[in-house]
């Protein structure tokens, strides 16, 4: 984790030059699917993780709001996953990084596309649409945004399909026609079911359907426990438990050269419910002034200014929270690579004016715009080993 930095003007701001980037290029959620495809001969797709093996046949387990570090913080809930600890990231027991912000809708999107979030664009929780000036939520996709035109490039499973893969992605039906399904993970067929025994169970079936396949499937309820109970919580153990007993079931049906691979869109905190850990943007007047839209999420912000009050509001920001908070200019955020090596022209102004990534056990909440958000108990976002670290864990047949 960085260590806070002196700066001229303010001695306590932590430095943003000094926060932990994302692995972009070598160990993220981005380089998952095009070093497994590339590994099966599909055109156009570097092998960025060197550290795996190609396999003929691979199956993509993402386990939403599971992280590196509650995995190992619960090896009696989890005995299977912390066994496979050791072989995460082609057996050098080291996790991956998902990415800035560490939210489901941008790392799903980065899984998918193979590519960062400042070239697939869906930036944030919520972010500003440059066409209308409103906030657009990419994980529910509202306003309703034409897809393509959101993020127009080919999926991995696209250009895995038409490369001759067998290609198939297994979730909840509720998740097939869905925006962020259509940019982020279609390509080959979708196969819903409600269960996680019957995804696991179909996902070795479909692994096993072609003599190269690639296949995804996706379980929900630990970060839906996480969020509203917390990772200290029974209920979230209990989930935990069950998601530990399905990885068990699908590694125990692998067919031959196979490889099973367990990582998460990205971890989770915990966040005290009082005044110093959740400082409320909509009862605060500083952290207001200036500021037209507050987009993202509590862990990381997008704050975007009303014209000509980009610099007051950084400056505010910085003073108000810079000992808590990582708190950048955007493109103060770009040049430290918070979002990746490049940014696309059309995503340029999605990202805030400022951007705020929390580096302490806080959030910014908006108690009256955001009413279920700001009563979440876990929550997730930013750039800590908490909730940047994911697990790839690996079983071969």
């Amino acid at each position: 984790m960085a260590q806070p930095a002196v700066w001229p003007d303010d001695p306590v701001s932590l430095d943003v030059h000094a926060a932990p980037v994302p692995e972009y290029g070598s160990g993220s959620l981005a380089d998952l699917l095009p070093t497994l495809a590339a590994g099966q001969g599909v055109p156009g797709l570097a092998a960025s993780i060197a550290e795996l093996t190609p396999a003929d046949r691979n199956c993509v387990f993402l386990i939403d709001g599971l992280g590196w570090e509650q995995i190992r913080s619960h090896p009696e809930e989890a005995p299977y996953l912390t066994s496979l600890l050791g072989s995460s990231r082609g057996g050098t027991g080291m996790p991956i990084t998902a990415g800035f912000p560490a939210t489901t809708a941008t790392s799903l999107a980065s899984v998918g596309t193979g590519l960062p979030p400042g070239a697939h664009g869906l930036p944030g929780y919520t972010v500003r649409n440059p066409e209308t000036g409103e906030l657009m939520n990419q994980l529910r996709w509202r306003p309703w945004t034409a897809p393509k035109t959101w993020q127009p490039y080919p999926t991995v499973f696209q250009l895995a399909d038409r490369a001759g893969v067998h290609t198939a992605q297994v979730s909840s039906p509720t998740f097939e026609q869905t925006p962020l399904t259509k940019v982020a993970l279609s390509g080959g067929t979708f196969h819903g079911r409600l269960s996680g025994e019957e995804r696991v169970d179909l996902a070795a079936e479909q692994l096993a359907a072609g003599d190269r396949s690639l296949v995804y499937t996706y379980y929900s309820e630990v970060d839906g426990k996480g969020h509203r109970f917390g990772i200290d919580s029974d209920a979230w153990r209990g989930q935990l438990m069950y998601v530990d007993r399905l990885v068990e079931r699908l590694a125990d049906q692998l067919p031959p050269r196979a490889a099973l691979y367990v990582t998460a869109d990205h971890g989770m905190v915990d966040v005290p419910f009082d005044e110093q850990s959740r400082i409320d943007f909509d009862e605060d007047w500083e952290l207001r002034a200036g500021v037209a839209l507050l987009g993202g999420e509590g862990r990381a912000r997008h704050v975007y200014a009303v014209p000509g009050a980009a610099n007051d509001v950084l400056a505010v920001w910085r003073e108000v929270l810079g000992e808590q908070f990582w708190v950048a200019s955007r493109d103060e955020a770009i040049a430290a690579g918070w979002f990746g090596p490049r940014i696309d022209d059309r995503v340029y102004e999605r990202i805030g004016d400022v951007v705020a990534a929390a580096h302490d056990d806080v959030v910014i909440i908006a108690s009256v715009d955001e009413p279920n958000e700001s009563a979440m108990v876990g929550m997730h976002g930013s750039m800590t080993p908490a909730e940047q670290l994911v697990p790839l864990l690996e079983v071969r047949s």
